[in-house]
């Protein structure tokens, strides 16, 4: 395994970016003043968040290459190494999740679909966004919930009317994203021909990381194996090689409509094999040349009445 992105948090609080190589965190924040500072560039800022990273155009192979052997050239690793790391979603509020429905045709025929001839498009909220190990939280009474591993696109570079040729260009990086999904609300809403916009969006509801791994390691079109286990059990294993729509078509036909913006996530589909999840699960999706995303499901806790107040004249005071 080559060395990730990952966005960090420290037991002391402290959160920067670091270089993981599924072992151990070095503090690349760090990292870069020093590279900065000895090679005598003008630093601007420090960034300390991938999308940081990203409006400074320094999320690249190039320079990420560079610092990695700065480290070693200088013996670093033991002072910028950050001990019991815990790795948060590469990037906690996306601009926006740009999600796509039914992109894998044996997805859609255990769904009773045919494939898509144009792609499906939804957007989940990305407040639903949660990290490695981060508990999914079902609500009481929401019904069944199923998990639903994906290959998720990173947009590095902006743009509208993007070509298939000039895609890759536009593309920061590729991380795992779980599409947790309400499927008994998403069914209803299909039904009434209302939006799926709740069914998955719920807090909680797409957990991403572990890292980014960076283009220069992925080439598209992309055939990465992708699977998703319950509880060690396999659920779901497909290659990206059967989406229906690739990334750079993704890319191209979004950007015909829509201007993409950095920072923006594409999560690509996922794969037949889904299943529902229950609290005491343990959710682990994992895309080839990223990593494996864990996350437990957890029930909701009750919600706590609030005590009602009691008039005066309700308190009976023997007069």
């Amino acid at each position: 395994m080559g060395v990730r992105i990952v966005y960090f948090e420290a037991p002391s609080g402290y959160r920067a970016l670091g270089l993981w190589d599924g072992r151990y965190v070095l503090d690349l924040s760090r990292a870069l003043g020093m590279f900065f500072m000895a090679e005598k560039l003008p630093a601007g800022g420090i960034p300390f968040t991938v999308m940081e990273m990203i409006e400074d155009g320094l999320l690249s192979a190039d320079l990420v290459g560079e610092v990695s052997f700065f480290i070693q050239e200088h013996e670093l690793s033991r002072a910028l190494l950050v001990q019991q790391a815990r790795l948060l979603a590469p990037i906690p509020r996306p601009l926006r999740i740009i999600a796509l429905g039914l992109n894998y045709a044996a997805h859609a025929a255990e769904g009773g679909r045919k494939p898509p001839k144009e792609p499906i498009v939804f957007v989940k909220a990305s407040t639903s966004v949660i990290g490695p190990e981060e508990p999914v939280v079902v609500p009481r009474g929401v019904g069944r919930v199923d998990h639903e591993v994906e290959l998720a696109v990173i947009i590095g570079k902006g743009g509208r009317r993007i070509t298939r040729a000039k895609a890759a260009s536009h593309i920061a990086g590729y991380t795992v994203l779980n599409d947790v999904t309400a499927r008994d609300m998403q069914r209803r809403d299909m039904a009434a021909s209302n939006p799926w916009f709740m069914s998955k969006s719920f807090d909680t509801f797409a957990p991403m990381g572990p890292c980014i791994t960076l283009p220069d390691e992925i080439e598209e079109p992309c055939e990465l194996d992708l699977s998703l286990r319950v509880n060690g059990k396999v659920r779901q294993k497909s290659n990206t090689r059967h989406l229906i729509f690739d990334v750079p078509e993704l890319i191209h036909r979004l950007s015909r409509l829509i201007t993409l913006e950095p920072g923006d996530v594409i999560s690509t589909g996922t794969p037949d094999g889904i299943s529902a999840v229950q609290p005491g699960d343990v959710m682990e999706a994992e895309v080839e040349k990223i990593g494996v995303l864990r996350n437990p499901v957890v029930a909701a806790k009750p919600a706590l009445r609030a005590a009602v107040p009691v008039a005066r004249g309700d308190l009976g005071t023997g007069r």
